[in-house]
């Protein structure tokens, strides 16, 4: 309407009042100061001005001020509102672009079984060892319609299912939150405003147990991003003993009848001296698993005992909570004496030399201890990390009551660190809490 009444086609726009032409008093005056100098006058029907008149501008400024404080209230109490719910836990998602639940009779999630499948089949391929560029490319290819009802489907979409808690039941509330209320602009919750975690708010898709090992792969896959591929399930698990590289697959006979899959060293012939470690099929590799697996859970109740008897210690997260906490009150002290010498420096007459070593002092402790403080974050997290992977190890353990007759790849990638392939007749598979069998 604004481009057509520069153009010429509309001379006069009659408004019903203020509030309805725009909520934010400077973006009202410039467009109508812009639509002023074409001749082209506003009629604001509720407060009776016409902007033309000599006191048209005044009044709109008061008016649309009065408008913009109206907006805001409006945004303050039904962001209350809101916030009440979400301390209520009552949960709100965008059933139109939520994959895997529709919106029940009482307004809360209730599963849709057809989108459930596809969920589900996204959890079990990651776990399988794809990455989320594979599985996006994956479901592209088979086309399953995306949350947001596209052809096409991003990594991005993928990673959000795979990380959001309520396929497991639960609901973290207040993730994000708006910053201005005329721009409406967004920004991730980092700690500015409450979040609420409600658990078990509805039917899950995932089970925890799932869910947490998703979680731990995440991680652990961050932290090793340069040695993850998602090309197969054995991707970044066999390592040849001689070299220390890992196996890749290669295709056998491709074009004929007996073509087949094995693994073996990437390296074999990269260097002069070639890599005597064999070659493995997968049949052979999954049948060494089964072997390697039963004898891990013959000593399933040795090894979960033993694991209770020393968790306390071994996963003991107290002291580098205390140096954390420690380092980050360090961290705000110094950061406060910096500002201090700042403000001095502006207020007083200093030696400038002094005050430049005197700043240059507390820089280099301000960075001395973020150093510190990042490290043992570093190793806090690891420790963490380490604790959940041994906890989804246990539980995936504590659920094999009989010996494995099938391969099983939930089990492969939750029982598994690696596998250490030194000849035929020595292959050591390492598991997830440090125990390694030979087969």
């Amino acid at each position: 309407m604004i481009s057509d009444a520069l153009d010429g086609k509309i001379d006069l726009i009659i408004t019903k009042s203020v509030s309805r032409f725009a909520r934010n008093t400077v973006d009202s005056l410039i467009t109508v100061r812009q639509l002023k100098e074409k001749g082209i006058e506003i009629y604001f029907e509720k407060e009776n001005i016409w902007t033309l008149d000599s006191k048209g501008e005044l009044l709109i400024t008061i008016m649309s001020s009065l408008a913009q404080e109206e907006s805001r209230s409006i945004s303050e109490n039904v962001k209350w509102g809101h916030r009440k719910r979400f301390a209520d836990g009552k949960v709100s998602v965008p059933f139109g672009h939520f994959l895997g639940y529709d919106k029940g009779e009482d307004g809360n999630l209730v599963v849709n079984p057809n989108q459930a499948i596809v969920v589900k089949q996204i959890y079990s391929l990651f776990l399988q060892g794809m990455t989320p560029y594979g599985i996006a490319k994956k479901l592209t290819e088979d086309g399953v319609i995306s949350p947001g009802k596209k052809q096409k489907w991003s990594p991005g979409t993928v990673k959000h299912i795979l990380t959001n808690e309520k396929y497991k039941g639960d609901a973290l509330l207040q993730k994000s939150y708006t910053i201005d209320f005329l721009t409406k602009k967004k920004k991730l919750n980092e700690g500015e405003v409450p979040q609420y975690y409600v658990e078990n708010n509805h039917e899950a898709i995932i089970e925890p147990e799932i869910f947490d090992m998703v979680q731990i792969e995440l991680e652990k896959r961050q932290i090793e991003k340069k040695r993850h591929s998602g090309v197969h399930i054995f991707s970044s698990k066999i390592k040849c003993g001689e070299c220390g590289n890992w196996y890749g697959s290669k295709v056998w006979h491709s074009n004929s009848k007996y073509r087949r899959t094995v693994w073996r060293c990437n390296h074999k012939y990269s260097d002069e001296k070639k890599c005597t470690t064999p070659h493995l099929d997968e049949e052979t590799i999954k049948e060494l698993f089964i072997k390697a697996a039963n004898k891990l859970l013959e000593e399933k109740d040795e090894i979960i005992a033993n694991f209770e008897s020393i968790k306390n210690v071994i996963y003991d997260t107290g002291p580098l909570d205390a140096q954390q906490a420690e380092l980050q009150n360090e961290m705000e002290i110094v950061a406060e004496m910096i500002q201090q010498c700042i403000n001095e420096n502006a207020k007083v007459a200093l030696n400038q030399e002094e005050y430049q070593k005197r700043y240059d002092g507390l820089v280099q402790r301000f960075n001395a201890t973020k150093v510190n403080l990042e490290t043992v974050s570093e190793a806090l997290k690891d420790k963490v990390t380490c604790r959940k992977t041994m906890a989804a190890f246990l539980d995936e353990l504590k659920k094999q009551d009989e010996l494995l007759t099938d391969f099983d790849p939930l089990l492969w990638n939750s029982l598994i660190e690696h596998v250490t392939v030194n000849s035929s007749d020595s292959i050591r598979f390492l598991f997830k809490n440090g125990t390694e069998m030979q087969v």
